[in-house]
C-alpha cells in the first residue's frame, strides 16, 4: 500500500512539474520578447531622434519590433498578450506609415506605452 501511494504521488507530482515547466517556459519566453521589444523600442526612440542623419535607422527598428511580435504571437494563447500585441503592431504601423509619409519625427508614444503594456501582460 505504502509504495503505491509513493508511486502515485511520484506520478502525480511528475504530471505537476512537467505542466508548471511549459508555463513556466511560456512565461520566460514572453519576458525575454517583451525585453527584445523594450530595446528595439529604445533604438527606434534613438533613430527618430536621429531620423535626419539616418532615416533608415528607424525603419531597421520597426522591422526588429515586427519580428519580436512575429515571435510572441506565435507563442501566445493568452487573450490579454494577444491584445497587447494587436496593439503595439497598430502603432508600430503609424509610426512606419508617418514616416513614409515624410514624417522625420513621428509620435513614437503609441509604439512606447504598447511596449509597456506588453511587457506587463509578460510580468509573472
Amino acid at each position: 500500500m505504502r509504495r503505491t501511494v509513493l508511486a502515485v504521488a511520484t506520478a502525480a507530482l511528475a504530471v505537476t512539474v512537467t505542466a508548471g515547466c511549459g508555463a513556466i517556459d511560456k512565461a520566460v519566453d514572453c519576458v525575454n520578447t517583451a525585453d527584445a521589444i523594450g530595446n528595439s523600442v529604445g533604438n527606434l526612440g534613438r533613430a527618430v531622434g536621429n531620423a535626419t542623419d539616418n532615416p533608415a535607422q528607424a525603419d531597421q527598428a520597426l522591422n526588429d519590433i515586427d519580428k519580436e511580435l512575429s515571435s510572441l504571437k506565435s507563442k501566445t494563447g493568452d487573450a490579454d498578450l494577444s491584445k497587447a500585441v494587436d496593439d503595439l503592431d497598430k502603432a508600430v504601423d503609424n509610426v512606419r506609415t508617418a514616416i513614409k509619409n515624410g514624417d522625420n519625427t513621428p509620435d513614437i508614444s503609441g509604439v512606447t506605452d504598447a511596449a509597456k503594456e506588453v511587457g506587463k501582460v509578460c510580468t509573472p
